[in-house]
């Protein structure tokens, strides 16, 4: 079968089980996508080149709840992503998770069984071998979003904001950087943090401690003198160095956490600083300053 146009959108959902991902899929329900959820991996590939080569392209695109909990879905992942590739399709994958404290506290409240735990895995083991099992589409996940904190409704809005922000922006390794405060929690998906509580801290400036990080006159006190200059200098020849290396093995996102004791002064100058340098550098880098508002 032929297909007719490539499609505009693929989202592929997934996530740990109680952490949101049924909520995901229906917010791109609301957004008028066709959807589909507790799609096994191996029938993704035909549900694609069904539905673009019929008449449903009435709808902006098409998102795939996947049950990836199948034995062997480390080769079933990577078959379907070569079959994909073959219809010139690449999906947006969309990763909902959350602590394992949080998981268990929400089990406990609803009372439904893990699909994994049976009478010889109990639930903490069956979450083990839950993450075990995703991690290869954690990995390649576009966006990671950590609901542990998140009511339904803010799952629904965040969801909403970064769908938006991702869709915008062009295929390859896409960087996203967090800045945040230490003292609300450093951020869960992120697969770097640096702490920079080690700068000097304009919040013990009173004419300054109103400002934040994206005013000028804040980026020079963190920056400007030392040890800001140089850390700054030496951050962006790392980055330089390891960036190029994350893009060359294959990874679809890279998320970058940087955090200072609120996350308004420090950590927005470094971040600021360090989206202009990787964007001057080719890069599709999006930014979120998670505690800002907070610091």
């Amino acid at each position: 079968m032929e297909m007719r146009n490539a499609p505009k959108n693929v989202v592929i959902v997934s996530g740990m089980s109680g952490s949101g991902k049924s909520t995901a899929l229906r917010v791109f329900e609301d957004m008028g996508f066709f959807c589909v959820d507790g799609l096994p991996a191996r029938m993704a590939p035909a549900l694609i080149e069904l539905f673009f080569s019929s008449s449903s392209t009435d709808y902006p695109g098409l998102a795939m709840g996947m049950d990836l909990r199948q034995p062997d879905f480390a080769g079933q992942w990577r078959e379907v992503l070569q079959d994909m590739e073959k219809l010139s399709v690449r999906p947006t994958i969309i990763f909902t998770d959350s602590s394992d404290q949080v998981l268990l506290r929400r089990y406990a409240t609803t009372r439904r069984p893990h699909p994994l735990a049976t009478g010889n895995l109990g639930l903490e083991a069956a979450l083990d071998r839950e993450r075990e099992i995703l991690e290869p589409i954690r990995n390649q996940a576009d966006l990671v979003v950590d609901t542990s904190h998140y009511s339904v409704h803010d799952l629904r809005r965040v969801i909403q904001d970064k769908w938006a922000s991702i869709a915008s922006l062009s295929q390859g390794m896409r960087v996203h950087l967090i800045s945040f405060g230490f003292k609300y929690g450093a951020p869960a998906e992120a697969d770097t943090v640096m702490d920079l509580r080690f700068l000097p801290n304009p919040y013990f400036v009173e004419d300054l401690r109103p400002l934040s990080g994206q005013d000028e006159a804040i980026a020079r006190y963190v920056l400007d003198g030392e040890p800001g200059r140089e850390y700054l200098k030496r951050l962006l020849e790392f980055l330089d160095f390891t960036v190029p290396l994350y893009a060359r093995e294959g990874r679809y996102r890279l998320t970058m956490a940087f955090g200072c004791t609120g996350g308004r002064h420090r950590s927005v100058a470094v971040t600021e600083a360090v989206l202009a340098h990787l964007r001057a550098r080719g890069y599709t880098v999006s930014v979120e300053h998670r505690h800002f508002s907070l610091g």
